[in-house]
């Protein structure tokens, strides 16, 4: 696996966003249902965040009120990088596009709106273009 990167204009020359298919749903769990199908989870006051396809969550029955698209910034971002979630956000902010950001281990992940997901990749683009 590639070194972790923190420089960033590096960062930012090589995102290499990559879109994975479907819908994306934030639920809040009571720890039973939904847990094993769970792509990402928060512990919060107000209960267990989690978030699944769109499709997991309609099959268990779980409430939702808004539907993204998860674009998967692919650059290996160090965990101590400083200016990515704000570079990134900010862009899609100037274009009118919410953002949930989810940081992995390896890589940054982009909640969207479903409906604004190709509009977002081209800001990511255009960002990486400089």
């Amino acid at each position: 696996m590639n070194q972790a990167q923190a420089d960033l204009p590096t960062l930012l020359a090589t995102l290499a966003p990559a879109v994975r298919p479907g819908g994306y749903v934030f639920v809040t769990s009571d720890g039973v249902r939904g847990a094993d199908d769970a792509l990402a989870s928060v512990v919060e006051e107000e209960g267990l965040s989690l978030v699944l396809r769109q499709d997991d969550a309609d099959a268990l029955g779980l409430d939702y009120d808004y539907v993204a698209g998860w674009i998967t910034l692919t650059v290996h971002s160090a965990l101590d990088a400083v200016g990515l979630t704000a570079a990134v956000s900010g862009a899609l902010a100037e274009s009118g596009i919410s953002c949930n950001v989810i940081a992995g281990r390896h890589h940054d992940h982009l909640l969207v709106p479903l409906h604004r997901v190709d509009d977002a990749l081209a800001v990511l683009v255009s960002l990486s273009l400089g």
